[in-house]
């Protein structure tokens, strides 16, 4: 049974940090892509930040040089570091696993960032 736990959202004043994570269990987390994906009211949800099983990264332009995301192989987690917080990145981040041979893919329910003063 696929069940991931996230954490890490909340309310943040603008230029805050926050570490949002995502444990993983029952997917064999070596053979999956990892990523944060992110929905703003009204938008469209938008690939964030992937990374592979073998650490190579990608981020979308606008959080480049702020957010990093990093995964524990071991642990099975992922993690995504946000600095430089903006209230343009307010949204649910969510968790996805994306299948490296096949495509299948796994999703989060969800945690809720607030970037506000």
């Amino acid at each position: 049974q696929v069940h991931f736990v996230e954490s890490g959202g909340g309310l943040v004043q603008p230029g805050g940090s926050l570490r949002l994570s995502c444990a993983t269990s029952g997917i064999n987390f070596n053979m999956f892509t990892m990523g944060w994906y992110r929905q703003a009211p009204g938008k469209q949800r938008e690939l964030v930040a992937a990374i592979t099983s073998g650490g190579s990264t990608n981020y979308v332009d606008s959080v480049k040089s702020r957010f990093t995301i990093s995964r524990d192989n071991a642990k099975e987690t992922v993690y995504l570091q946000m600095n430089s917080l903006e209230p343009e990145d307010t949204a649910v981040y969510y968790c996805n696993a994306d299948h490296v041979i096949d495509g299948m893919d796994y999703w989060g329910k969800g945690t809720l960032v607030t970037v506000s003063s």
